[in-house]
C-alpha cells in the first residue's frame, strides 16, 4: 500500500492544467464496443482505472493502440465472448465501477452481456436498478445468480419504447443510450442525466451515426440504426479537477491559475465556490485563483446559514462536497454539508477533527464545518484514503496543515488523479510518494 508524506503549510504559485475527465471517459471507451470500426478518443487521463478499462477491453478482443502520451485508437472488430464466462473477467469487472457500462454496447451489438456486481470506491449504495429497468424496457431479459452475483443480460431483438427512468441515474443513462441507438424504431428516455459527459457521449454516438435528438436536456429522442462506423473525439477537461484546484488554492493560500478548464461546462461551481468567499478570476478560458489570506461564508438572503447539498446536473456534483467541506474548516462563517447520495461519504471528517476542525457529524449525510478563520490551521495527521474524493480532500487538508502527515491507500487518489504528487511539487507543493 503506497503512501503520500506531506510536508503542509507551503503556498504554491504557478499553472495547472486538468487532465482529461474520467467520468466522461470510462463512457466514451465503452462505446467503441458499438462498432467494429476504429475510433480515436483524445485527452484521455492516464489514471487508474481508465488503464485498467483498457487493459480490460484488450483481454477481451480489442485492438488497442496509444497514439501519443493521451490519445489511443479502439477496434472491437474480433471480440473474445468466451472471455466473459471466464472467472478472470468477472474478477476485473468487480474491481472497476465503470465496467458496467460495457452492458449497453454489448446488448446491443452482440445481443449479450455478463456482468459481476462491480465495485469501485466505497462511498454508500449505489443500485443498478435503473441499468437493468431500462434495458428490460427495450427488450432484453436479465437473469440473476444471487449467490455469484452476476447479471446476465439477453436480448435478439432490441426494440425502442418511451421509458421515463426512476432517477437521473449517469451511468445508467449512458448505458440505456448506448443500447438504444442500435434498437429498433424510436426510444425516448425522460428524466435521462444530462450532465456535460452524457452531452459528449451523446454527440459522439451522433458522429458515428446515431440519431439522438434532445442533448443537453432530461429528455431524449434516439431513433435507432442498425451499424455504427468509427470516429475521433476529445475528452473534456476534468471538472472535478478543477473543482479541487479551486478548493486547494484556497485552503493553502495560494496563487493558481487553472488552464483551459472548459469554463462553459463547469455549471455551477465556480460560483459555488465564491459563495465560500474565494475569488474566482476568468481569464478566457483560465481561472486565477489569487492568495486567500481569509474568505468568508457567504449566507442566504434570510441570513440563515449556507448550505451546499449535492444534486443531478446541472445542481452541484457529489464529488466535489468532501472539497468544499474541507474548506469551509478554515473560512469564516459556517456552512450545512448535505451529502444526499451516499450514504458514506462523509464518514472521512473523523480524520478532519483530529487535524483540529470543527465539524459536526449529524448523521450520514449532514456535516455542519464550523470555520475557523485560520486562527486555528489544522494538525498534522496520519490518514488513510477511502476513496478517492475523500483521499484529495486529505491531500488537501495535509498540505494546508502544521507539520508532516502521513496518507495511506493513495491508489485510492491514483484511480482518479493524474500524477498529482509531480504535478504539485512543480508549483511548489512538498509530496513525497513512498
Amino acid at each position: 500500500m503506497a503512501s503520500f508524506i506531506v510536508e503542509g503549510g507551503h503556498r504554491l504559485h504557478g499553472d495547472l492544467t486538468p487532465q482529461g475527465a474520467k467520468n466522461e471517459a470510462l463512457q466514451i471507451i465503452c462505446a467503441t464496443l458499438l462498432t467494429a470500426e476504429p475510433v480515436t478518443i483524445k485527452n484521455i487521463p492516464d489514471i487508474r482505472d481508465i488503464n485498467n478499462l483498457i487493459q480490460l477491453l484488450r483481454d477481451m478482443g480489442v485492438e488497442v493502440s496509444r497514439d501519443s502520451l493521451d490519445t489511443y485508437t479502439f477496434c472491437a472488430a474480433n471480440l473474445n465472448m468466451d472471455f466473459m464466462q471466464s472467472d478472470e473477467f468477472l474478477a476485473k469487472c468487480t474491481a472497476l465501477r465503470g465496467s458496467v457500462m460495457m452492458l449497453g454496447p454489448l446488448v446491443a451489438r452482440f445481443g449479450y452481456a455478463r456482468m459481476p456486481k462491480p465495485g469501485g470506491d466505497k462511498i454508500g449504495r449505489r443500485r443498478l436498478d435503473t441499468h437493468f429497468i431500462g434495458i428490460q424496457k427495450l427488450g432484453a431479459s436479465l437473469s440473476i445468480d444471487m449467490e455469484k452475483s452476476v447479471y446476465e443480460i439477453r436480448a435478439e431483438h432490441l426494440k425502442g419504447t418511451y421509458m421515463l427512468l426512476d432517477e437521473a441515474s449517469v451511468t445508467g443513462t449512458a448505458n440505456i443510450l448506448m443500447a438504444a441507438v442500435m434498437a429498433e424504431g424510436t426510444t425516448t428516455i425522460y428524466n435521462a442525466a444530462c450532465e456535460p459527459y452524457l452531452q459528449q457521449l451523446s454527440r459522439m454516438l451522433n458522429s458515428m451515426g446515431a440519431h439522438i435528438e434532445g442533448i443537453g436536456s432530461n429528455l431524449l429522442t434516439i431513433q435507432g440504426v442498425s451499424t455504427l462506423h468509427g470516429c475521433t473525439h476529445t475528452i473534456l477537461p476534468d471538472m472535478i479537477e478543477v473543482g479541487s484546484f479551486i478548493g486547494l488554492a484556497a485552503m493553502t493560500g495560494s496563487d493558481i491559475t487553472i488552464k483551459n478548464a472548459s469554463v462553459e461546462n463547469l455549471g455551477i461551481i465556480p460560483d459555488s465556490f465564491r459563495r465560500l468567499g474565494i475569488t474566482i478570476e476568468q481569464q478566457g478560458d483560465d481561472l486565477h485563483i489569487p492568495e486567500h489570506d481569509i474568505y468568508e461564508i457567504d449566507t442566504f438572503l434570510d441570513g440563515s446559514i449556507m448550505t451546499f447539498a449535492d444534486a443531478p446536473w446541472p445542481g452541484l456534483t457529489p464529488d466535489l462536497l468532501s472539497v468544499f467541506l474541507i474548506v469551509a474548516t478554515q473560512a469564516k462563517g459556517s456552512v450545512l454539508i448535505h451529502q444526499k447520495m451516499f450514504e458514506s461519504r462523509l464518514f472521512f471528517v473523523d480524520k478532519l477533527i483530529d487535524m483540529g476542525a470543527q465539524i459536526i457529524l449529524c448523521d450520514p449525510h449532514r456535516a455542519v464545518v464550523i470555520g475557523q478563520e485560520r486562527r486555528h490551521p489544522l494538525r498534522a495527521c496520519d490518514m488513510v484514503s477511502p476513496d478517492i474524493r475523500a483521499g484529495v480532500a486529505m491531500l488537501i487538508a495535509a498540505m494546508s496543515a502544521e507539520g508532516t502527515s502521513r496518507i495511506h491507500n493513495i491508489e485510492q487518489i491514483d484511480r482518479g488523479y493524474q500524477d498529482i504528487d509531480r504535478r504539485l511539487n512543480a508549483i511548489g507543493a512538498r509530496i513525497t510518494r513512498l
